[in-house]
């Protein structure tokens, strides 16, 4: 069975039917080791199943056990076995209902906190035929739940998310740069922001106004405002040996409250590796929720700080932990917010020194290719990151194919045929602007296509993503059969970017190497000369009934498929929607499929 990744976490499976078990098991093969089967009535399973009890004590041991729960029972029967279960939106676990009949996947209980939009699309996914139902609205409408941005969110969260749905105004404060993803028209950005600074608007607006404010200070928000935390925050942490946890602990939220700082935007606690183990650390970044970062010695020792000790220095070999550990932390760019300050315990000497810094505002930029053209070939990934974006620039006709896939309120920047320079220029510029950029291509778009401009325009203060993407040369390979069974190169025809000469001496040696070639850009009105002469070039080392394909328009309306000879093909059927595959000395037309065999000797022998 093909099936997607199952969700992070440990998945419960219940059922209390026939059909029940066999869609549970089918699910439970799909996702091996990720999940825990609770049989009912001496019913077994698969891949941990417990046999004993009830229905209703099955669901209540999952219900404890598990992060997430598929019940193959109605949703009414469900909602009454859970009821007495629930605690709290925070912890309960996601459920999702599927029917006797496997046509629908509901997401019933923990929609965003409990992963159960997410888990209901997955198994649709796994169960052929299944559809996900979710009926949180904002999932519906397509608008960013501000719980699933993977950002500790606070205040007034369920208020602004409303007036967002309902179109009523809603005010965006940034005092960081961080790329969200689209928001919907009614949201917008503050004219005031004081982004990159602690100074200026608190994100408090006029009565009844709704406010969503990105920010890392200790801000209380009112009763209309929430607040995304950034992760924008590191705090570097040095103590001597046996400090006890309530020092450094207390030491670091003083820190961070005397300075306006809210926790909830520190990511890391950071110190020298020579205190890896130091139990007043570790408990510290347990406390706070962050892990644990090491630095070596030597690697602490080259960053300049303002306050550097000769005791660190005797004791682990640097002269600064907390303040270079933070800096560290926070990479290229870094700002010391908070500087060095001691723990002061009545009675005794200090044991515990930090500091906070905070990293410096990036921008994301995406490189996302689609495909071939068909929806069934853009992968998941390519889907997450278009709805992930608050820009997409791309070619207008690659736009055109994945615009409904795109959030409410995506600021769309298209362009013709001939622009790719300034679409690269363009998509890297709002992403060192701070907002989350797709740059879309066809294929993949790091083959002929816009990873390559971009990323020359690209320098190292945007955050940069590849999106893979299945190439035409692979789309049209698996139409014609298997073409690049073995060693195979692509070449484009087109001299626009590339010297004919350059061109001519790569064909030649790819002719030469009695590699399978790929021709991309094959043949335009404008130049209908460059494809005889590349045929030309391999007939000097391939006999002319070697088998090579035309596919125009792979995996889109008007597919076709030709598999023909060097000698016989057209070039008059070929045009730039088309991509031409030859074959090398080995390769065969086997059934009307091109085949190029992988050297296996007992293929040789055959």
């Amino acid at each position: 069975m093909n099936a997607p990744n199952a969700p992070a976490g440990l998945i419960g499976l219940v059922c209390a039917t026939a059909a029940g078990r066999r869609a549970r098991d089918r699910l439970a093969a799909a996702w091996p080791g990720a999940v825990r089967v609770y049989g009912t009535g001496g019913e077994g399973g698969t891949d941990g199943a417990d046999g004993a009890g009830t229905v209703r004590e099955a669901i209540t041991r999952a219900f404890a056990e598990c992060d997430r729960l598929v019940c193959f029972l109605a949703t009414g029967a469900t909602v009454r076995l859970i009821a007495p279960l629930l605690a709290d939106k925070a912890d309960d676990p996601g459920v999702v209902c599927v029917d006797e009949a496997q046509q629908y996947a509901v997401a019933l209980l923990g929609g965003h906190a409990g992963g159960a939009n997410d888990l209901a699309h997955a198994v649709a996914e796994a169960l052929p035929g299944c559809r996900p139902v979710v009926t949180t609205a904002t999932d519906a409408t397509g608008v960013p739940g501000l719980d699933t941005l993977g950002l500790p969110v606070e205040g007034s969260v369920a208020a602004v998310s409303r007036a967002m749905l309902d179109g009523e105004p809603v005010r965006l404060v940034r005092h960081h740069v961080l790329p969200l993803p689209a928001l919907p028209p009614n949201v917008t950005e503050a004219t005031d922001n004081a982004t990159e600074s602690n100074d200026g608007d608190d994100g408090e607006g006029a009565a009844g106004e709704y406010t969503l404010l990105v920010s890392d200070r200790a801000v209380a928000p009112g009763d209309r405002t929430a607040v995304l935390r950034p992760p924008t925050l590191a705090v570097g942490v040095g103590a001597s040996r046996g400090a006890p946890a309530e020092e450094v602990a207390a030491l670091v939220g003083q820190a961070l409250a005397d300075a306006g700082l809210s926790p909830l935007s520190v990511t890391e606690l950071a110190t020298v590796e020579a205190k890896a183990g130091e139990e007043g650390i570790v408990e510290t970044a347990r406390r706070l929720g962050v892990p644990l970062r090491t630095y070596p010695a030597d690697e602490l020792a080259a960053v300049p700080v303002p306050h550097p000790s000769d005791a660190p220095l005797a004791a682990v070999g640097t002269p600064s932990v907390a303040e270079a550990a933070a800096l560290l932390a926070c990479g290229e760019g870094a700002e010391l917010v908070v500087p060095k300050r001691k723990s002061a315990p009545e009675g005794r000497a200090a044991m515990a020194t930090c500091a906070v810094a905070r990293r410096r505002p990036r921008g994301r930029l995406a490189v996302v290719g689609l495909g071939p053209g068909a929806r069934d070939l853009l992968t998941p990934r390519a889907r997450d990151e278009l709805r992930r974006a608050s820009v997409v620039v791309g070619l207008d006709q690659y736009v055109d194919q994945i615009r409904d896939l795109l959030r409410p309120g995506t600021r769309v920047l298209e362009s013709g045929l001939g622009a790719e320079e300034e679409r690269a220029r363009t998509a890297v510029a709002e992403a060192r602007a701070g907002r989350a950029v797709a740059l879309i291509g066809s294929g993949d778009a790091g083959v002929y296509a816009m990873a390559s401009p971009a990323l020359a325009e690209a320098s190292a203060d945007i955050d940069v993503v590849g999106v893979p993407g299945v190439t035409a040369a692979l789309a049209a390979a698996a139409l014609l059969g298997a073409p690049l069974g073995h060693d195979h190169v692509s070449i484009s025809l087109s001299d626009l970017h590339t010297p004919w000469e350059v061109i001519e001496r790569r064909v030649r040696a790819a002719a030469e190497s009695d590699l399978v070639v790929t021709f991309y850009n094959p043949r335009s009105r404008g130049r209908d000369w460059q494809l005889p002469k590349a045929l030309a070039l391999l007939a000097e080392h391939r006999a002319p009934h070697t088998p090579a394909g035309v596919v125009r328009n792979a995996s889109r309306p008007g597919e076709r498929t030709t598999v023909t000879t060097l000698g016989e093909l057209d070039p008059a059927a070929v045009d730039m929607m088309t991509v031409v595959t030859v074959g090398n000395t080995a390769t065969r037309a086997v059934a009307g499929r091109m085949v190029t065999p992988r050297g296996y000797r007992w293929q040789e022998s055959r």
